[in-house]
Formats: structure tokens, sequence, C-alpha cells
């Protein structure tokens, strides 16, 4: 029984060790996340003059500009998955990975091809076990990612869509990435970057009663566009980083506060396992010296007969 008891000390030990390290993981992601909701409340508006602006050149001018002109018979699409470099943060990764292959689907079902980039490190063992093909891809910073990052990503985006399909470019840019919502809702998300739909844009303006207006482009419509556009890219990026390493946070501090919870039960069962064993002990212990005391008045009632 002493060995039962042991055992059962030894596992209060490693689970109570076990629940330290949980608890400080889900300090530290809660103390991130308040950093990480701030970059991404700082980044909108930079992102919303930016549409604004770009929406403005495209639909105040004539000029029909690759990256605002829809195909006529989209071939292929590049798809940009925005998932974790570190693990135990939940379904944060998985939910991020099956949105991405919901929209493979869709776009296989239009009969587009799919190019795939990957940020995270998840996400890119997850094609790799698969031996899936994968276009380009980035790891290292996704729990806090600078705008050098989103820049560094939008490159081979943007370059791919200046090309034709024929040389190996695409037709339409999106992006899958997870959606803050609250400290408790996390949502994966995709959204197309490009071409931009300006259609959507005029609508969502004629709602707010907005007017965009007509200018004259110095020198040219197509030159602003030119200028414009990869900052576009690059900063609808970058406010997809900051909101994925937010969720990124807040599903890590949701699982290890679960984890946490869950090692105090587990604590709670073995201290009551052990307490019956030391119950059980010191009654098997208790029987032994009442046993032992009755055979030795046994043996002395014996020897004075």
């Amino acid at each position: 029984m002493g060995a039962q008891l042991r055992v059962y000390k030894r596992r209060i030990q490693a689970v109570t060790a076990t629940k330290k390290i949980t608890k400080a993981m889900e300090m530290i992601a809660a103390s991130r996340i308040v950093k990480a909701q701030r970059k991404v409340a700082a980044s909108m508006p930079y992102a919303t003059e930016l549409t604004r602006a770009v929406t403005a050149v495209a639909t105040g001018s004539n000029t029909n500009h690759p990256l605002t002109t829809e195909a006529e018979s989209p071939a292929r699409a590049a798809v940009l998955l925005l998932t974790s470099d570190r693990g135990l943060a939940g379904g944060y990764s998985s939910n991020a990975i099956k949105a991405a292959e919901r929209l493979r689907e869709r776009l296989a079902a239009e009969g587009k091809e799919v190019d795939t980039y990957i940020v995270g490190r998840k996400g890119v063992a997850y094609y790799g076990f698969r031996e899936r093909k994968v276009s380009e891809s980035w790891t290292g910073f996704t729990d806090s990612p600078e705008y050098s990052d989103a820049k560094k990503i939008a490159e081979p985006l943007i370059a791919s869509i200046q090309k034709d399909t024929a040389e190996g470019g695409v037709d339409e840019l999106h992006i899958v990435f997870t959606e803050f919502v609250s400290m408790m809702t996390q949502n994966a998300v995709d959204g197309r970057m490009l071409p931009l739909s300006l259609d959507k844009v005029e609508e969502e303006s004629t709602e707010k009663g907005e007017i965009l207006p007509l200018f004259d482009f110095e020198p040219s419509a197509e030159d602003v566009l030119d200028a414009l556009l990869p900052r576009y890219v690059e900063s609808r990026i970058y406010n997809a980083l900051l909101q994925a390493a937010a969720s990124e946070h807040a599903a890590r501090r949701r699982a290890m506060k679960s984890a946490t919870d869950n090692a105090g039960d587990l604590i709670k069962s073995l201290s009551r396992l052990a307490n019956a064993a030391r119950q059980a002990e010191i009654t098997q212990e208790i029987s032994e010296i009442v046993g032992g005391a009755g055979a030795l008045a046994d043996a002395s009632a014996g020897s004075d007969k």
C-alpha cells in the first residue's frame, strides 16, 4: 500500500509542476493580447484611408489597371494562409487551415488552380507532411509581426498578380486569417484582396451616404495605382497579421486556462485517492498491530497454563 501512496504523490508533484507552467503561459498570453489589440487599433486608420484613396483613384478614372480589373476568365488564384509558429493554442491553426481548405475547394470548383503561400510553422508542417506544394512560406514572427514582415510577404504576391497566367502569374489574390472579435471569440475568415472589388466599395459608400469624386491625375491614374496598390496589399496583410497575432494569444490564453483548470481538478482527484490510500494503509497498520497484540496475548495466556 505504501508503494501506491508514493505513486500518487509523484503524480501530484508532476501535475502541480505542469499547472505552474500552464498558469504562467496563460498570464503571458493575457498580457500580450492587450499589446496586440493596440497594434490592431493603431493600424486600422491607415488601412481604411489607404483603401479609400485606392478606391477614389480606381473609380475616379477610366483606366483599366490590372490590379483593379477582373479577368474575363480567371484561371489561377493565390491563397495566403496565416497560421502560428507555436502550438498550445487550441484549435487556432487548425481552424485557419480548415478555412483555407474550404476556400481551395471553392476555387477549384470554379475551375481555378491555386498557389498556396503560408505564414507560420504549423501551416508549413501541415502541407509538408502531406507533401503538398507551397509556393513560398515565412516563419518566426507570427506572435509579434512588424510592418517589414508584411512588406516581405507582399512582394512575391504582388509580383505574381502582375504576371500573366501563362508565365506563372495569378488572376486573384486571397487571404485566410483568424479575425479577432473578442477575448473569447476568434473566427477564421477568408477574403479577396485583389482585384479590388470596386462595386462592393461603391455600394458601401452609397449606404454610408458618401460620394466618391472624380479626379484628374498627374502623371496618370495608372501610375498612381502602381504606387498605391502595393501599399494597399501591404497594409491589408499587416492588419491581418496583427489580428491573427491577437487571436493566437487569445486562443493560447484560453487553452492554457483550460489546461490549468484541468490540472487543478486532476490534483484534487489524485489527492482524494492518495488520502484513501493513506487511510487504507493506516487501517492495515492498526489491524496488524491489533492482530499482533492479540497473538501476543494468546501466547502469554498459553505460557501461564
